[in-house]
């Protein structure tokens, strides 16, 4: 079990079942399923490259953070969060090529 439970907002959902039906981004769906393991167990594992995010900000104002799934391939995707909204639990805002 991991430190934190992943919950996901309608929009990361979508695009996390998009991922799942498209046969094409199978290293993709890879790549976002290990991040989100490691975001689940360590938040600050160092190949997440953690950091905040600050242009976007959680429903109650919460800081929204940027972990890396891919680096270094043409629209690298990303997995923006915020802790909340208990102490255990962190929300999946976005699945989504870097802005």
């Amino acid at each position: 079990m991991g430190k934190f439970k992943l919950l996901f907002t309608p929009e990361a959902q979508r695009s996390l079942v998009a991922l799942t039906k498209d046969p094409s981004a199978a290293k993709r769906l890879c790549a976002v399923r290990k991040t989100l393991a490691l975001l689940e167990s360590n938040p600050r594992h160092p190949s997440l490259r953690t950091h905040e995010y600050s242009k976007l900000f959680g429903p109650q104002g919460q800081k929204v953070f940027e972990a890396y799934a891919e680096n270094k391939t043409p629209a690298a995707f990303r997995v923006f969060w915020y802790y909340g909204p208990k102490s255990s639990q962190m929300t999946i805002v976005a699945i989504t090529p870097h802005p």
